[in-house]
């Protein structure tokens, strides 16, 4: 049927047996395999009248079933082992066709409300799956549609509206919030009802909650420009309020730079200020790193005040695995560049980056970085694994690690033959003599052979007599 039809579309999928691979054909019929390492392709049902390719579709799997879930027009079709059935029908958005969504799997903490995030930003544990509208009726909402131009794989669209946000923007509204920002946009035409807006909040000694609700709203804003409004709002009314605690402010602004940074559509990680908050940092952290967004990621880190071992150095250590797989850049280069960009920051170990140098089958790189690891102990075991086991000595010595010394020429005595042995050591002074101590303790017979290679007649000596006393 391939050879016949083509592939239309292929997805790369992720199960407990494997990674699989599921495409769709010219004759608009679905195939899979859920292990590419154990090739068994399963051919799913056909889709009764599908005369063109689905909107979108999606992969998933959970508990050893995986199911191809399919848009087309304002169906919702559903693809098992057996069957094919119709999950949602007749359906009507207020937009032109289908923009039925396929999610990823995704968990929160929370129980039933679990929201599906575009682009795998949270952690996979259960498998979870919303249809979900383009363009939705929202009150309070934004109008405009943040994706444009279909079709999209995946994107996502807030199912619960924060209620501070409700309050402030409803028509004729008297929450406090709504109250406080009339009286912030009054103040800036330099009004008197800026006052008027003021008693009547503090009539009801409500100012603090109208400032906690106007910083609350600006969370759950995904336009800039309302954002800063509403952030503005709670700045004014907090110079009425003695003594309010800035934390919540200042914690508001600095997500929201986050958020709005992610947000960008070179970036394109729109997540809610709900999500962000269940993902944590560190999460968000490691999807930025995920995608190669390492200046991101960087400044994120920067502007956040986490600790170096937390957040840049990891990240650097990141880019730089990620940099040694560039097989375009000669070995000095590429060492060159990594040693300028971490310098000595803390935090950063050279050896695991020079470990996945060796990996990418790069063993000269990886010596190269080596010089700049200043922890022998992790320098000499990498060293062996390469079989770079001189160097590995040298670089043991240097160290003044007597057990380390032992460690390599231990290591040597059982990789090389006798002679070889022995011709290695004699170029290095100090692991002769600390072999010769141990001989000494451990194998007598290899002490006398050690004195007869250097022609020592004096030790030799020595030893028969001890060898008579003994």
């Amino acid at each position: 049927e391939v050879l016949q039809n083509h592939v239309l579309e292929a997805k790369v999928f992720h199960t407990e047996y494997g990674t699989g691979v599921a495409i769709l054909t010219g004759a608009h019929r679905f195939s899979l395999t859920t292990n590419i390492d154990d090739l068994k392709l399963r051919r799913m049902p056909e889709v009764p009248g599908l005369q063109k390719p689905p909107s979108c579709w999606a992969v998933l799997s959970q508990d050893r079933v995986t199911i191809v879930l399919l848009a087309v027009g304002q169906d919702l079709y559903l693809l098992d082992n057996t069957s094919c059935s119709v999950v949602v029908s007749e359906l009507r958005w207020p937009v032109m066709g289908s923009r039925a969504v396929c999610s990823p799997p995704h968990s929160l903490a929370g129980p039933s409300t679990v929201p599906c995030c575009p682009m795998g930003c949270f952690p996979s544990s259960s498998t979870c799956w919303q249809v979900l509208p383009s363009a939705v009726p929202r009150e309070g909402m934004y109008s405009k549609d943040i994706w444009p131009h279909p079709p999209l794989t995946c994107f996502y669209f807030p199912p619960v509206f924060a209620e501070a946000s409700q309050e402030i923007f409803k028509i004729a509204s008297m929450a406090p919030g709504a109250l406080l920002l009339e009286a912030q946009k009054e103040y800036e035409k330099e009004s008197q009802k800026a006052d008027e807006y003021l008693r009547e909040i503090k009539d009801q000694k409500l100012l603090p909650e109208a400032v906690s609700q106007c910083i609350e709203a600006a969370g759950y804003e995904h336009e800039p420009d309302t954002q800063k409004s509403l952030l503005r709002a709670a700045s004014f009314g907090k110079c009425f309020i003695d003594k309010f605690p800035p934390e919540s402010f200042v914690r508001m602004c600095q997500d929201l730079r986050v958020l709005n940074a992610i947000r960008d559509y070179q970036i394109g990680i729109p997540l809610t200020f709900t999500q962000y908050k269940r993902l944590t940092i560190e999460v968000l952290l490691d999807r930025l790193v995920l995608r190669r967004l390492y200046p991101l990621a960087i400044r994120i880190c920067e502007y956040l005040r986490l600790s170096e071992i937390q957040g840049v150095s990891r990240i650097l250590a990141h880019w730089a695995c990620y940099k040694v797989q560039q097989k375009d850049k000669s070995d000095e280069e590429v060492a060159h560049a990594i040693n300028q960009k971490l310098g000595d920051t803390p935090g950063i170990s050279y050896s695991e980056i020079a470990a996945r140098a060796y990996d990418c089958g790069r063993t000269e790189l990886a010596i190269k970085l080596l010089e700049y690891e200043p922890r022998s102990g992790e320098q000499v075991p990498l060293l062996l694994k390469m079989k770079r086991s001189k160097l590995a000595l040298s670089k043991a010595i240097e160290s003044g690690d007597t057990d380390l010394v032992y460690t390599v020429v231990l290591h040597l005595k059982n990789e090389l033959n006798r002679g070889t042995f022995f011709m290695t050591l004699q170029n290095q002074p100090v692991a002769l003599s600390l072999y010769r101590q141990f001989c000494k303790h451990q194998e007598r017979e290899t002490l006398k052979d050690l004195y007869n290679q250097d022609d020592n007649h004096q030790e030799l000596g020595n030893f028969h007599v001890h060898s008579s006393y003994s």
